[in-house]
C-alpha cells in the first residue's frame, strides 16, 4: 500500500513527510497527477449529466404510460436532466464546506464512491411496464443522488489541481480540465450510435428501450468506481490547502459575506449565462430536433462534430483568456451567443427537413461550449484558500438551478411565440449573462491563489 494510501486509511495527516518546496520535480509530479485526475473527474461528470439527454432520449417510452405524448416525453425527459442538475448545487453545499475543513482529496473520494453507486443502480432499474410510476420517480430520485455526489466531486477535484498549477499556466490547465466536457459529449455520442446500431430504438418494447441504454450507464459506472480508486492511490492533498490556518469559521458563512459575496455575485452571472446557453443548444439539441423529425443519426452527428470542434478549440481559449484577460474573453464569447448562436440555431430549426441543418446546429452549438474553457480558471481566481471549494464549487453550481427548467420557459414562450423557435431565445439570453457577468469581473489572472 502508498503512502498516500496508508494516510487515507489512517486519517493521521501529521505522519506524512513535509510538503516538497514549489517548482521541484516532486511537487511538478504531484501536479501532474493531480491535474490528470482532475480532468478525468470532469470527464466522467460530464459524460454523466448527459447519459439522460443523449442515452436516454431515444429510451424515454421505457419509462412513460403507453400513449405518452412527444410533448410529455420532452418534459419528462427535462425532468431527469432538472433532476440531476438541482443535485449539483446541493452536492456543492454539502462537499463545498467538506473540501474546506477536511481536505479536497478526501472529500472526492467519498463523492466519486456516491456517484459509482448511484450510476450502477440505474443501469439495473425496471420500466414503466414492470413498476408503473414508480420507474420514472426511482429513476429522477437517483439522479438527483447522483447529481449531489458529483457536484461534490468536481467541487474537490479542481481546486486540488489548479492549487498546483503555476499562475503563468492556469488558463490553459482550467481548459484542459473543462475540455472533458466536450470530449464526454463526444464520447457518449460514439458509445449511444454504436449502442443503437447493436439494439434498434421503438417502442417501449424495442431492444435498445429495455436492454440497449444500460450500456452507456454501466460504463458510467465503471469510469465512477476507476475514478475513486486512481485518487485512493495516486493523488496527493493540495499543498496549499495544507498550509493554510484550519480554524477558519464556517466556509459557506465566510463565503456570503464582505467581498466574498461580492466575487459570487459576479460569479452568479457568468455562470447563469454559461448554463442558459449550454441548455439552449446541447440541453435542448437531442429532444427539440427529433421532435422536428431529424433522425437521431443527423442528430448525433451534429453533436459528435461540435463537441471535437469544441474540444480542440478549448487550449487556444484557454490560452486566449491567459493572455488578453479572463472576462475580455467572456464578453467576446457572450457576444458570440447573443448574435451568432442564436441566430444559428434559428436557422438550424427553419431548415430541419435538409442538410443545412448540419452547419447551422454546429455553429450554434460551439460558441456555447467555449465558456466552459473559461470557467474552471475564472472561477478559482475569485475566492481565498479557507473558502476555494465552496467557493468554486457553489459558484459553478448554483446558477445552473434557473436555467435547468429550460423546457418549462419553452412551454410558457410557446404560449405567444412559435415554440419551434424558443430555443433562439434562451440562447440569447444566456449570451447578455455572459457580456454583463464579463464586464462587471476584474482582471485576477495574475494573482498568486496562495495570496488571494
Amino acid at each position: 500500500m502508498s503512502e498516500t494510501t496508508r494516510t487515507a486509511v489512517s486519517g493521521i495527516e501529521a505522519s506524512t513527510p513535509p510538503p516538497p518546496a514549489e517548482g521541484t520535480p516532486e511537487f511538478r509530479a504531484k501536479g501532474r497527477k493531480a491535474l490528470g485526475a482532475a480532468m478525468f473527474g470532469f470527464f466522467v461528470d460530464m459524460y454523466d449529466v448527459y447519459l439522460p439527454v443523449i442515452v436516454l432520449a431515444p429510451a424515454i417510452v421505457y419509462f412513460s404510460a403507453a400513449g405518452s405524448s412527444t410533448v410529455d416525453m420532452a418534459v419528462f425527459g427535462a425532468m431527469i436532466f432538472v433532476a440531476s442538475i438541482i443535485g449539483r448545487p446541493l452536492g456543492s453545499l454539502i462537499f463545498g464546506p467538506l473540501g474546506d475543513k477536511m481536505g479536497r482529496r478526501r472529500t472526492t473520494l467519498i463523492a466519486a464512491a456516491g456517484s459509482a453507486v448511484c450510476t450502477g443502480l440505474m443501469a439495473v432499474l425496471p420500466g414503466y411496464a414492470s413498476i408503473g410510476i414508480w420507474a420514472l420517480v426511482l429513476l429522477i430520485a437517483l439522479r438527483l443522488l447522483d447529481g449531489i455526489f458529483l457536484g461534490g466531486e468536481y467541487t474537490a477535484a479542481n481546486p486540488l489541481a489548479m492549487e498546483y498549477t503555476a499562475r503563468s499556466k492556469r488558463g490553459v490547465a482550467g481548459s484542459l480540465i473543462n475540455m472533458g466536457y466536450p470530449l464526454a459529449l463526444g464520447f457518449i455520442t460514439v458509445v449511444t450510435l454504436i449502442t443503437l446500431s447493436i439494439f434498434p430504438a421503438g417502442g417501449p418494447d424495442s431492444a435498445y428501450a429495455v436492454w440497449g441504454w444500460r450500456i452507456p450507464f454501466v460504463v458510467g459506472f465503471i469510469f465512477c468506481s476507476s475514478l475513486f480508486f486512481y485518487y485512493l492511490t495516486s493523488v496527493p492533498e493540495s499543498e496549499i490547502w495544507t498550509k493554510m490556518p484550519k480554524n477558519t469559521g464556517n466556509p459557506l458563512k465566510t463565503l456570503f459575506s464582505g467581498s466574498n459575496a461580492k466575487s459570487f455575485g459576479i460569479a452568479f452571472l457568468v455562470g447563469t449565462g454559461a448554463w442558459l446557453t449550454l441548455n439552449g443548444t446541447i440541453g435542448v439539441f437531442a429532444g427539440h430536433f427529433r421532435a422536428l423529425g431529424v433522425t437521431d443519426t443527423r442528430i448525433n452527428t451534429v453533436i459528435l462534430i461540435s463537441a471535437a470542434l469544441g474540444a480542440a478549440m478549448f487550449p487556444a481559449v484557454g490560452w486566449a483568456g491567459q493572455r488578453f484577460g479572463r472576462r475580455q474573453v467572456i464578453m467576446v464569447i457572450g457576444l458570440a451567443c447573443t448574435v451568432v448562436a442564436s441566430t444559428a440555431m434559428g436557422l438550424a430549426v427553419a431548415n430541419s427537413d435538409n442538410v443545412a441543418m448540419i452547419l447551422f446546429s454546429i455553429l450554434a452549438i460551439v460558441p456555447g461550449l467555449t465558456i466552459w474553457a473559461m470557467i474552471t480558471a475564472f472561477l478559482m481566481e475569485l475566492f481565498p484558500t479557507n473558502v476555494r471549494a465552496s467557493g468554486y464549487g457553489v459558484a459553478y453550481s448554483l446558477p445552473s438551478l434557473v436555467p435547468a427548467f429550460y423546457a418549462y420557459y419553452m412551454v410558457g414562450m410557446g404560449r405567444f411565440m412559435d415554440y419551434d423557435y424558443t430555443p433562439v431565445v434562451i440562447t440569447a439570453v444566456g449570451g447578455v449573462f455572459l457580456l454583463v457577468g464579463g464586464f462587471v469581473a476584474r482582471d485576477r489572472r495574475h494573482l498568486e491563489l496562495e495570496h488571494i
